[in-house]
């Protein structure tokens, strides 16, 4: 019996302490519950939208980048200009399939003939369908007959059929009368569709939204632009059309970030556990991928739409528009979350409401800060209990907890019989009076 009775007290004596314990460590996670959340990877942190950017925060370094490219954009536009194409500035062009012929054995064979040098002499397209284009000055009909004749003589152009044939070199000449007209009916349709988003835009958003997403339109078309100023691509008529493409396709970017954003920060003076800022950036998280993927799906049709271009058929208009498309996608989706929603939360910090909102939330969070501090270094700096043996501290445990009995007897004393109440049971006795 007495072992059993010592083997229970242990019993007890490790639940108690195992108790004790316990209660230490859960005191220690409520103090500092960052601590032990769980780790997320990276991607699972961006695909779920957690916050694995830190955008807003980082914002400076965002508009650092920004004004970079701009300028780079803007010098380069001023110092080289764009490379138009014959739509625009008139001139004439003669094609023929390459065979075995080369650039400066082309650029020859027009020198010697016309006396100088043709403005460009360019291959387009790779294999049996690649071909030579020789773009100068309108040349009037007499001089671009002279040259059809002299590369027909040199390199003997194949046909369709496979023979040499002078209809294998083609011609086509525009104006500057004509150019002059499509260079001013591409500016009027840039100019109304600027109008037409613009007007959406306000009527669709509040103030600072709209202007937030009219200077990130204005940033895409200038980099955009920059990037074919220093490239040197050629501008055409297809890079009107794909410019103005773009500039949806990053306007549409843009409305699906300002959505959410409009969407956390709903009544956000209302509540204190983010600050507009915070708000904006979890926003950004949550569409980050849907950008990304969006971007994914919109570059593969066009870099499809580049080989069929450039190597299979050598088509320069189809070149110029996936050129175009796949510049300004590229810009729209950095510009969308880099630069549209860091300039919304910059604009929105300016107002008395965002101020007062942020100091609510930094005065709730100090006292919780410090509150919690506390309580850390007091469950740190609490002492060890010091060790006793097993059968005491059992004792002073159910000591501690249990309460004393009412009218406890001494030890050896006869037991004292209650009298007998109102209700009490009858003893069979008279009473003695």
């Amino acid at each position: 019996m007495a072992s059993k009775a010592n083997t229970t007290g242990t019993d007890d004596t490790t639940a108690v302490e195992i108790s004790t314990d316990t209660a230490k460590v859960v005191r220690a996670t409520e103090v500092d519950t960052g601590a032990v959340q769980p780790h997320h990877s990276f991607l699972s942190r961006l695909y779920t939208g957690t916050g694995a950017f830190e955008v807003i925060g980082r914002r400076k370094i965002w508009y650092g980048i920004s004004g970079v490219i701009v300028a780079i954009a803007i010098i380069s536009i001023l110092v080289r200009g764009f490379t138009f194409g014959i739509d625009f500035e008139g001139g004439t062009t003669v094609s023929m399939p390459r065979g075995d012929a080369t650039v400066s054995q082309v650029e020859e064979v027009f020198r010697r003939t016309l006396g100088h040098d043709p403005e460009s002499t360019v291959v387009v397209g790779s294999g049996s369908s690649a071909t030579v284009q020789i773009r100068s000055e309108t040349l009037p009909n007499d001089k671009t007959d002279k040259l059809r004749n002299a590369l027909f003589d040199r390199f003997q152009p194949k046909g369709p059929d496979g023979q040499a044939s002078k209809k294998a070199i083609s011609d086509s000449a525009v104006s500057s009368t004509w150019g002059g007209q499509i260079t001013k009916k591409a500016v009027i349709a840039l100019v109304v569709f600027l109008v037409l988003v613009s007007l959406y835009i306000t009527v669709r958003y509040e103030r600072f939204m709209a202007i937030s997403a009219l200077t990130t339109m204005v940033f895409d078309l200038t980099v955009t632009a920059g990037v074919y100023s220093l490239v040197g691509f050629e501008v055409t008529p297809a890079t009107v059309i794909g410019l103005l493409t773009i500039l949806g396709f990053s306007l549409y970017d843009t409305v699906i970030v300002f959505d959410k954003v409009e969407e956390n920060t709903h009544g956000f003076q209302h509540t204190a556990r983010r600050t507009f800022a915070q708000e904006a950036n979890l926003a950004i998280n949550q569409t980050f991928m849907r950008s990304i993927n969006t971007s994914l799906i919109s570059v593969l049709p066009v870099l499809a739409l580049m080989v069929v271009a450039v190597w299979l058929l050598g088509v320069g208009t189809l070149k110029d528009l996936a050129l175009v498309q796949l510049v300004g996608i590229i810009v729209g989706t950095y510009s969308s979350i880099f630069f549209a929603t860091p300039l919304l939360v910059t604009l929105r910090e300016r107002t008395e409401l965002v101020r007062t909102h942020n100091r609510r939330v930094a005065r709730r969070r100090s006292p919780d800060s410090d509150k919690g501090q506390a309580r850390a270094e007091s469950v740190a700096d609490e002492p060890d209990e010091p060790s006793e043996p097993p059968q005491a501290k059992t004792r002073a445990s159910f000591a501690a907890t249990a309460e004393p009995a009412p009218n406890k007897p001494a030890p050896g004393a006869r037991p004292v019989r209650q009298s007998a109440g109102r209700h009490a049971r009858p003893s069979g006795k008279r009473d003695k009076r």
